[in-house]
């Protein structure tokens, strides 16, 4: 790509990465029906990840606590997160680079860019919250109660079991993203279609009306708006806001899945291939641009459409279904008011379920529970070390020649070292306090990534692929919304 001028850099190149080179946009495919199942993916990954985390956790700790009508957090959330990610797969639709290769192209500097999203992803998915979680609703399973505090021995040795099993899924497969991608589909399907089944036949009708109600923040109870409870748990609340959705660095690494998919000039970039059933792949360690051609322009309309599909029809429709039948469920079979916040939080549903229908569809419950955490743990620990893999393999002329220039060298590695690491972290607190923990955090990120891809986007991409002013007031309003549960939720912890 051209400089601006006479012997001046790129504007992409300012940064010190390697300028953009010109290329042809791939066609897009034009599925009908059916087909569009075929084309969609990475929208499935990150709405697997997302029930695995507010849906199945936070959501109900805030619901059975405070109430429906907090519903109305999951509708504003999913709506600014489908809207922020659809930006984040712009940017990769038109370079093929992930957006954390778009953030370290601004100054100050590609480094100083990399430490910063590589610190923000370990300290939200350092700790593995997920595969603690789901030890308790496997220890449930086992021993057909709640686990205690004298129960942490057990929970710790489940929990690395399951946390190393993770770590076979990724081994095998010929492209990560495709066996994610298929793992997802299906338990998403399964997840939403038991959910569905259960509250049919269990949730009143009086319920489900509150929980509509509740999604525009409307209490029916008390018949008003009820927008936030009186002396709320806002450490709690911070964390529903940031994981309702996906959440953080969730969203961003959904454009590494957009590449590895071979979405738009992702197609010509490459994808990280695995150890078992994978052949050496070129991946590509800077991106392209393509001319605005009345052909080119069509192209792009056409993968504007994928993305609009894999996030509207899947992402944004799932994530409002996936936190809305969990809620139903819960307060249906859960007192209202309790605190289920502790190391039995993912076999909590389970036991309400077995306590009045028998223990039969209590232990099916935890079963899912117990699967669906497994699976979220898996997709976070995927996503955490393929966006770092992807930020040294941009920024580093020696990791790429590292090896023979293997891309799976850095990867694996990568994953030994954050395995390691996972180990000793779950020795630290509770499964559901590193929740907490990581779950805040995403919501600095998004304060901060909402920024920083507007400027990406208005100012890096050329002008035909640039964003309407309509999206850069949402992302604006993207960083409002979550700053907002930011600074309240810091104003509890030095309170």
């Amino acid at each position: 790509m051209s400089g601006t001028g006479q012997g001046a850099p790129a504007p992409e190149s300012r940064s010190g990465l390697e300028p953009w080179r010109l290329a042809e946009l791939p066609e897009p495919p034009a599925p009908r029906g059916l087909g569009w199942l075929q084309v969609v993916g990475p929208g499935v990954i990150v709405l697997g990840l997302s029930i695995g985390s507010g849906e199945f956790l936070l959501g109900p700790a805030v619901f059975v606590r405070y109430g429906l009508s907090l519903l109305w957090i999951t509708t504003a959330a999913v709506l600014l997160q489908t809207i922020f990610n659809t930006e984040v797969m712009r940017y990769t639709l038109a370079t093929g680079e992930p957006v954390f290769t778009g953030f370290m192209r601004t100054r100050p500097s590609a480094t100083g860019w990399a430490v910063v999203y590589v610190a923000l992803y370990l300290l939200q998915f350092g700790w593995p919250a997920f595969a603690g979680t789901a030890a308790g609703a496997i220890f449930f399973l086992v021993a057909r109660r709640l686990p205690g505090p004298a129960d942490a021995g057990a929970i710790y040795y489940i929990g690395v079991a399951g946390f190393l099993a993770c770590v076979a899924v990724l081994m095998v497969g010929r492209r990560i993203e495709r066996t994610l991608e298929l793992i997802n589909w299906a338990l998403v399907s399964c997840i939403l279609a038991s959910f569905l089944a259960l509250a049919l036949f269990f949730v009143p009708a009086g319920t489900w009306r509150a929980g509509g109600a509740a999604l525009g923040g409307f209490d029916l109870g008390a018949g008003r708006f009820r927008w936030l409870p009186e002396g709320a748990d806002f450490f709690l609340l911070g964390a529903l806001v940031a994981y309702s959705g996906a959440g953080g660095v969730s969203n961003l690494v959904i454009s590494n899945w957009a590449r590895d998919r071979g979405y738009g000039m992702g197609a010509r970039a490459g994808y990280i291939p695995a150890a078992l059933g994978g052949t050496r792949a070129h991946l590509a360690h800077a991106g392209f641009s393509f001319e605005p051609s009345g052909e080119a322009m069509r192209r792009w309309r056409g993968w504007w459409r994928v993305i609009s599909a894999d996030q509207w029809g899947v992402f944004f429709a799932g994530g409002l279904l996936g936190m809305l039948l969990p809620a139903l469920l819960y307060v249906t079979f859960l007192p209202a008011g309790g605190d289920i916040q502790g190391l039995g939080i993912s076999a909590a549903l389970a036991a309400g379920v077995g306590a009045a229908s028998g223990p039969l569809l209590g232990g099916a419950i935890a079963f899912l529970g117990a699967w669906l955490l497994f699976k979220t743990q898996l997709d976070n620990l995927d996503g955490m070390v393929r966006a770092i893999t992807d930020i040294l393999w941009t920024g580093s002329a020696r990791v790429r020649a590292w090896r023979g220039g293997d891309v799976r060298v850095v990867y694996y590695t990568l994953l030994a070292l954050l395995v390691a690491w996972g180990i000793a972290a779950l020795r630290l607190a509770q499964p559901i306090v590193l929740l907490k923990i990581g779950a805040n955090i995403a919501g600095v990120t998004f304060v901060l990534a909402a920024l920083h891809l507007l400027y990406v986007n208005t100012r890096l991409l050329p002008p035909h692929v640039r964003p309407p002013a309509w999206r850069r007031a949402a992302l604006v309003a993207v960083a409002l919304f979550y700053g907002f549960f930011v600074v309240m939720s810091a104003s509890t912890l030095f309170r």
